[in-house]
């Protein structure tokens, strides 16, 4: 399989925002802070599509889970993995993968609904893990994880939507990326 220099740079560059939206946080009560990380997912996804989109993904969490702080609120290592938002770590990957395989549909409504679809990947992937490491019942962890999450990040994943579909008409007038993602 060859690999372009163009593909590198894209996915390259997509892991760093993944890293630096992902660094401004609200602390919260629960262990789960409020950060960008939904919009990142979702816009990586939706200007990459679903192969380079995961795989800038998959490479933010690896990165991540050797030490290097692009977690949330600079953390970084396997123990972020393993703690409160993990489930919500590794939900990313379906999220972006998600959205991007939203993004070769014609129909423009479905593009949003399977990143929608994401995020309830995510959101389940996090209520779940944080149930088990809370040791607390599936539903209070969705009232405490989930739903004070929920208007921000549906609102995320739309916005990433509209921001990408510029992102991508300027990756495709400088010559960055193909018509096909």
């Amino acid at each position: 399989m060859k690999v372009s220099t163009k593909t590198i740079v894209t996915v390259g560059m997509f892991t760093a925002v993944l890293a630096v939206l992902s660094i401004l946080t609200i602390p919260m009560p629960s262990g789960v802070p409020v950060t960008l990380q939904t919009f990142a997912m979702a816009l990586c996804g939706y200007v990459l599509g679903a192969k380079k989109g995961t795989l800038s993904t998959v490479l933010y969490v690896v990165i991540g889970a050797i030490g290097v702080p692009v977690y949330a609120g600079m953390s970084g290592g396997v123990g972020a993995l393993f703690g409160y938002t993990g489930g919500f770590i590794f939900g990313f990957i379906f999220m972006t993968l998600l959205c991007g395989l939203g993004l070769s549909m014609k129909n423009k409504v479905l593009q949003v609904v399977f990143g929608l679809l994401g995020l309830v990947v995510c959101h389940l992937f996090g209520v779940i893990w944080f149930s088990v490491v809370a040791a607390s019942t599936f539903v209070n962890s969705f009232l405490v994880v989930s739903v004070p999450y929920l208007l921000k990040d549906v609102t995320s994943v739309v916005a990433a939507y509209f921001v990408a579909i510029a992102i991508r008409k300027a990756l495709y007038a400088s010559k960055l990326m193909e018509a096909k993602a």
